[in-house]
């Protein structure tokens, strides 16, 4: 009995010393075959870490896919695609989570391919310190260089430089020192402040787990040695509490809590925090985690907060530690803000589209964002600023956003590079996708060097003077739909019962206003702009504006709306739904044609989306109805004739 309970102590003992290690993240990254998916699996074989059954399926595979003429291609035991073995490239991040006596780490192989850099991006914004291998005979590539600025963009301040193959320049130690010296350069500019720079080989194993005999001019530690001792990055522990609410807990209606995770500091019961965006004080009145109430919790901790009065928050709201006398942050360097500068990875094919809405996301709120400008663009290479009308793939810019609402945020740089409430991603709204990734260089509030200037004779008083209602009728759909004729048979009816009206049709806008615009999406963004910028001021001029426009997004519609509103107008979305093969039918323009035949690009229809209207206030149906009766129910509407 003595002895099974030394033996179940023993075994407790070792969990428990498991657990309270501390945990590293890490990537691999830089050029395609400089040795990075190598360098992992040698690792984990060198420290013992791989089991029998899969160093028997490492030989198989070696044998079949392998690169090293039947002997051990460590490479495959992380390049687990089968696209990534037949081609010898990584093309997904591979994790690979391991452990030593002395820390538990968490490994990411991110793709040296151009192709696949927002994979390397996704491995980097979760990782403490990059592993940049660089090829003893290539030096510092294109991929070394972008690799490493969106290393550093995303908050990485320690890079450990291991410069791979070193057997191919026989271990000497001058071109070692010559990279290292490249790459310090390199550093500097990006702002990392950290470099451990390691001469490797990872084939053959030399300096990884212990030092090689054929570099006896290096004189540091090991690359695991290094990497068991390194201090990563103390600002998310050091800095003031922040915590973006992910879920308000409702369970019943004597409880409420706010959940989610800690993203910078610590709290403890009693501590008084604030609310943003609402900017109420309150105090921490009990903090439970996994449902156990504790006295304290932690950065990275996933808890749910009780304060000890009620408040209206919601997901994406933040609660914040209360700033020492002597700082002069704010609440925890914190800032309401709806405009940001900031740097943006472009990561889809599709280039990005000033003006064109986005979802953006940061931490646990989403908000819709615009690209208003972009500022420079960034040579990877010779980190110079070009002016810049496009972002494509894999390009970086300083970009300027407009959000449609204020958000609790702070630059990167005052975050300490921890980058929960500092850095964001953009989705498209039609697909989902994650198009770009971004870090907040400034927040700041829109500047108000432009004021509205009021007149003394105002919308109401003309109204008052035409004896109308101003509205603006916003006819969509299709090309072919019929939304002119529609329009245009409700412009007569309007005018016979005495009101004055306005009609904007798209294609005479080209002919004068939009004519500088082309048929690209951003083009289309900024004639939908314009269109509803000139029927607001129609309507403040007391007009019925009738608008028949493709306008094919549902942003650019909501976007319209929004304008319409601020001018206190009642905005009439209508849906003229006409099935395509009817609107092609009708083709009395030839465009369908000219675009299945490839001289019209980007048509609405053929290939160019349409997203139909979530809430239209009218649905009018075409296929079966003349276009008197659906003037009717337009009319109708209206409370008209």
């Amino acid at each position: 009995m003595f002895e099974h309970d030394t033996a179940a102590h023993s075994v407790e003992q070792y969990f428990r010393q498991h657990e309270q290690k501390p945990l590293l993240r890490l990537i691999t990254c830089g050029s395609v075959d400089d040795g990075k998916s190598t360098l992992i699996g040698r690792l984990l074989y060198d420290s013992k870490l791989i089991l029998d059954d899969q160093m028997a399926a490492l030989g198989r595979d070696s044998k079949r896919f392998g690169t090293q003429n039947g002997a051990l291609d460590f490479a495959l035991l992380v390049d687990g695609l089968q696209a990534e073995r037949e081609q010898g490239i990584t093309i997904d991040v591979a994790y690979r989570f391991f452990d030593t006596a002395k820390r538990k780490f968490i490994l990411a192989d991110c793709p040296g391919h151009a192709q696949y850099t927002r994979n390397m991006a996704t491995g980097a914004s979760t990782a403490d310190v990059a592993i940049v291998l660089v090829d003893a005979q290539k030096g510092l590539l294109e991929q070394t260089r972008r690799h490493s600025f969106i290393a550093a963009l995303l908050g990485i301040r320690q890079v450990v430089l291991a410069v791979n193959k070193m057997d191919l320049v026989d271990f000497q130690q001058a071109p070692f020192q010559a990279i290292v010296a490249d790459y310090q350069t390199l550093a500097q500019q990006f702002g990392i402040s950290q470099v451990q720079a390691i001469p490797i080989c990872a084939l053959l194993g030399d300096n990884l787990t212990q030092l090689s005999s054929k570099t006896p001019w290096y004189d540091g530690a090991s690359l695991l040695e290094t990497l068991e001792n390194i201090v990563p990055n103390q600002a998310k522990q050091q800095s003031l509490f922040q915590m973006p609410v992910q879920w308000v807990s409702r369970p019943h209606a004597s409880f409420r809590g706010y959940a989610g995770t800690i993203a910078q500091g610590q709290i403890s019961v009693g501590d008084a925090v604030d609310l943003l965006p609402s900017n109420k004080r309150s105090k921490v009145s009990q903090i439970l985690c996994a449902g156990t109430p504790q006295f304290s919790a932690q950065v990275g901790e996933a808890i749910t907060l009780c304060l000890a009065d009620e408040h209206d928050m919601s997901r994406g709201d933040c609660i914040v530690g209360l700033p020492e006398p002597s700082m002069a942050d704010g609440s925890a360097g914190l800032t309401l803000s709806d405009r940001l500068v900031a740097h943006v990875l472009w990561m889809h094919e599709a280039p990005l589209e000033i003006g064109r809405s986005y979802l953006l996301k940061l931490a646990t709120k989403t908000v819709a964002a615009r690209v208003v400008e972009i500022q420079h663009q960034l040579d990877i290479n010779t980190q110079a600023k070009l002016v810049s009308a496009h972002l494509g793939l894999n390009e970086i810019a300083s970009c300027v956003l407009q959000l449609d609402q204020a958000i609790a945020c702070t630059s990167f740089a005052k975050s300490g590079y921890a980058p929960a409430l500092a850095s964001f991603i953009l989705i498209d709204r039609l697909n989902n996708a994650t198009v770009a990734a971004g870090t907040i260089l400034t927040p700041q509030a829109p500047a108000k060097t432009v004021v509205w200037h009021a007149h003394a004779v105002n919308r109401e008083l003309r109204a008052q003077h035409l004896r109308q209602t101003p509205r603006c009728l916003w006819f969509t759909g299709l090309s072919g739909a019929g939304k002119s004729t529609l329009a245009s048979a409700v412009e007569q009816e309007l005018q016979q019962q005495g009101l004055h009206t306005y009609l904007l049709d798209g294609d005479n806008l080209r002919h004068g206003l939009n004519q500088d615009l082309d048929f690209s999406d951003a083009g289309r963004v900024e004639n939908v702009r314009r269109m509803a910028a000139v029927a607001g001021l129609m309507v403040d001029a007391g007009l019925l504006v009738l608008v028949s426009c493709i306008s094919p997004m549902q942003a650019e519609r909501d976007a319209a709306r929004a304008l319409i509103a601020q001018a206190g107008v009642e905005f009439v979305e209508i849906f003229v739904d006409t099935p395509l093969i009817l609107a092609e039918a009708r083709d009395v323009k030839g465009l369908y044609a000219k675009a299945r035949a490839g001289q019209i690009q980007n048509f609405t229809g053929i290939d160019a989306p349409y997203e139909l209207p979530k809430k239209p206030e009218l649905h009018l149906h075409t296929a079966d109805q003349t276009v008197d009766a659906l003037a009717q129910q337009v009319l109708q509407y209206l409370k008209v004739g």
